[in-house]
């Protein structure tokens, strides 16, 4: 990976020279990556591992250095810090995958205040952005209802890195695949694609370019239909293709559809396909699709196998952005933590307390998940019979829980600056998410006004807020 170290606000560099003038730069501090859910009710985490190569390799060199100087607000004793820079702190995080809700910590560092500062915005971009794509992915293959969807969005994306980690996050979110052959390559995968309408084009006829390409591919031949004319020449010219391939001992993929009327269009092709003898060829459908539109052509009987989708994936066009951030929760002093909150006129930007984990109650009869607890550290729910959540706005609203049990979601990523936890590949990662999204009731995933999930703060972090939020009105 190469080096992001100056990958950072400029805030960043001035905080660390404050703290190192103010002896400030070796407290130990506590902070938590977490989203509001503006536009999200649920999020998959995503970006871990590249959040782990960025602090591995933190490491200012001479050219960092000298452009740091050359901006004339840090001294030499600085400078000389950050020459010798190295993180040296611990990171617990959500295993890549995991379903996770508003206000949850997806990351916890602790590590001196000096450390600790400086890594928060490289960590936002890249949790936000993978996080982002994920959680989108995940609602659009949940959509498909078991039809295979393929990443396209390469050419749409903001820039090769959107492009590259976004088709990482879908194909942990679900996707199948992806049209993007570096992302293929470097995360070993699997990747697809067709032909465009240029090949079409380029020949002098559609029959021919048909001809031509199934020559090329006759075991993995799919053909784009929609070039002159879908149900007019298109579907038959692909039709006629698919017998001479038959005749020759091959069987053909399918066809895609990538304009028009995709419920109608798809009815019509199927019924060809039928007639003619291809009852297995598969209809793929491309051209601007999310989830929206495949809720959409479930209710129009759209006959479509599997799908291409894009522009509105890869960046996330309904919900541009996460809003992920990054929040001090506390600081240890002579070995105590001393909790820290964020205020705020906004309630959902009053931030919890406090050193932090996230423990996800289960049923015992049906392995679904419940609720989610938001807890302090040392807080254990093992071996309860019974236990009692609530609102953490409205604290009436309260229920018993019964019948369940605990688990806690985070998992220690690195330990005085060493990585302590194996990464998984891409498409483990993919197997632990289906697993993780299985978890919720169908209820929690719908589009149209789905069912909140509980997020509830334990009794003692509740308490603990409380009690701070008295403290800064005295203040």
């Amino acid at each position: 990976m190469r080096n992001l170290t100056l990958l950072t606000d400029l805030y960043q560099l001035t905080m660390m020279y404050g703290y190192s003038k103010n002896k400030q730069m070796d407290e130990i501090a506590v902070f938590d990556v977490f989203y509001r859910g503006v536009g999200n009710n649920y999020a998959i985490a995503c970006g871990l591992e590249q959040v782990v190569d960025y602090i591995l390799n933190l490491k200012f060199n001479e050219d960092d250095i000298a452009y740091l100087r050359s901006l004339g607000i840090f001294d030499e004793e600085f400078l000389t810090l950050l020459k010798n820079f190295k993180f040296n702190g611990d990171v617990y995080a959500v295993p890549e995958g995991t379903v996770v809700f508003p206000q949850e910590p997806i990351l916890t560092v602790r590590a001196k205040m000096f450390e600790a500062q400086f890594i928060e915005t490289a960590i936002l971009c890249i949790l936000n952005h993978q996080t982002l794509i994920a959680t989108k992915a995940a609602k659009v293959v949940y959509a498909a209802k078991g039809g295979a969807v393929a990443e396209f969005g390469l050419r749409r994306a903001q820039g090769p890195d959107a492009g590259i980690y976004g088709a990482r996050a879908a194909m942990i979110a679900g996707c199948q695949s992806t049209s993007n052959v570096l992302a293929g390559k470097m995360f070993n995968v699997p990747v697809s694609g067709t032909h465009a309408h240029s090949w079409v084009m380029s020949f002098p006829s559609e029959l021919d370019a048909f001809r031509a390409y199934a020559k090329i591919y006759p075991d993995k031949c799919m053909l784009l239909c929609d070039t002159y004319d879908t149900l007019g020449s298109g579907v038959p010219n692909a039709i006629t293709v698919f017998k001479e391939l038959r005749e020759q001992g091959h069987e053909p993929i399918g066809i895609r559809l990538d304009s028009g009327d995709l419920a109608y269009l798809s009815r019509e092709a199927r019924k060809m396909l039928d007639d003619a003898g291809f009852p297995n060829a598969k209809i793929c459908a491309s051209g601007d699709i999310d989830e929206n539109v495949l809720q959409s052509l479930a209710t129009q009987n759209a006959c479509i196998d599997t799908w291409g989708i894009g522009t509105k994936l890869i960046t996330s066009m309904d919900c541009p952005s996460l809003g992920g951030v990054y929040k001090l929760a506390g600081i240890e002093i002579d070995g105590v933590l001393q909790p820290k909150m964020k205020m705020s006129d906004t309630p959902a930007k009053i931030t919890n307390p406090g050193y932090k984990k996230v423990v996800r109650l289960y049923d015992k009869n049906t392995n679904k998940a419940i609720a989610d607890l938001i807890a302090l550290k040392d807080e254990s729910f093992d071996g309860l019979d019974e236990l009692e959540i609530f609102h953490p706005d409205f604290s009436w609203k309260r229920k018993k829980v019964t019948g369940f049990y605990a688990k806690e979601l985070g998992r220690q990523i690195i330990k005085d600056g060493k990585l302590v936890y194996e990464l998984p590949s891409v498409m483990d990662i993919a197997k632990y998410h289906k697993q993780s999204y299985g978890e919720f009731w169908n209820e929690y995933k719908r589009m149209l006004n789905p069912h909140l999930y509980k997020v509830d703060l334990s009794q003692k972090l509740y308490d603990l807020k409380q009690k701070l939020i008295k403290e800064n009105k005295k203040a």
